[in-house]
């Protein structure tokens, strides 16, 4: 296998693994507040990875790992929860699915990074297929609702591409550590002002939080941005198709739900705007 498909399968690990998330959380932590959820799932594994690397931020990345904590955690984890509250699963996650576009015009005006057609077609098809993937024909618009879907795409497309501008001298762990800590730190506060403290805790609510914190958020954040040092912005940005892909097949084998003729479509647009996108960068490379 070639450096660069081990950068893909690597990257890749982590928006699959993310589509776990869901299954998880509604199976294991159904009676926690969101905000909670995400906060929990970010500080603890922060904070852990900064006791392992022990090294801290300094000067300018103080300001720079927080607001990449805030575009790729807080903000984005906040309106994720509103749009998920307010919209249909399957609108949210179609709002969603326009990040890699977005992602390729800011990559083109942070970056320099020219806009390719063929970037542009992976993208669309990908769109496509998520939405065939999770829409339903019932799905209704809340204004609300789309307007934070919107934000907080466009917050997580901003992490992206800041976090390929921004590249400390630090190992990757020590990066994603600061910006774990920092976006958890973002989170505490309305936490503890806005949600309520959970009325229990049991052994099964442990190993979830520990499973979306230490491999859902850690691990994979590593995975994710080490593909973000090495791949194009907009490559990148496609792999997170395969989270939608992941949580209808988990529900599918996990939770007995029904897999229509319209989604086996979708999952395979998904793929073939995944392959078509990552075989136009090669051929630009």
């Amino acid at each position: 296998m070639s450096a660069r498909a081990t950068d893909i399968v690597l990257t890749a690990l982590a928006p699959m693994i993310w589509g776990s998330t869901y299954l998880v959380t509604t199976s294991f932590l159904a009676g926690f507040p969101p905000l909670t959820v995400a906060m929990l799932r970010a500080l603890p594994a922060g904070l852990l990875l900064l006791l392992i690397v022990r090294r801290l931020p300094w000067g300018p990345w103080w300001t720079r790992c927080f607001v990449l904590g805030a575009l790729n955690f807080s903000l984005f984890w906040f309106f994720l929860f509103v749009a998920a509250y307010r919209l249909p699963g399957g609108v949210a996650a179609t709002v969603g699915a326009v990040q890699p576009l977005i992602v390729i015009l800011m990559a083109r005006v942070a970056l320099a990074t020219p806009i390719r057609a063929s970037a542009l077609l992976a993208a669309a098809i990908g769109l496509l297929g998520v939405a065939l993937l999770v829409l339903s024909p019932a799905a209704a618009l809340d204004p609300v609702g789309v307007a934070a879907a919107l934000i907080g795409t466009t917050c997580m497309a901003a992490g992206t591409v800041l976090t390929r501008r921004w590249q400390p001298p630090v190992p990757l762990v020590t990066f994603t550590a600061w910006q774990l800590a920092a976006g958890g730190l973002l989170l505490l506060p309305p936490v503890l002002f806005l949600e309520p403290i959970p009325a229990a805790f049991d052994r099964a609510n442990a190993l979830a939080l520990a499973w979306i914190g230490l491999v859902g958020a850690a691990m994979t954040y590593i995975l994710w941005f080490r593909g973000i040092a090495r791949l194009e912005p907009s490559v990148v940005s496609s792999l997170g198709f395969l989270s939608p892909v992941t949580a209808i097949l988990l529900g599918w084998l996990v939770l007995g739900e029904t897999l229509s003729l319209p989604q086996i479509l979708g999952i395979g647009m998904v793929i073939a705007s995944i392959w078509f996108g990552q075989r136009a960068a090669r051929a630009r490379s």
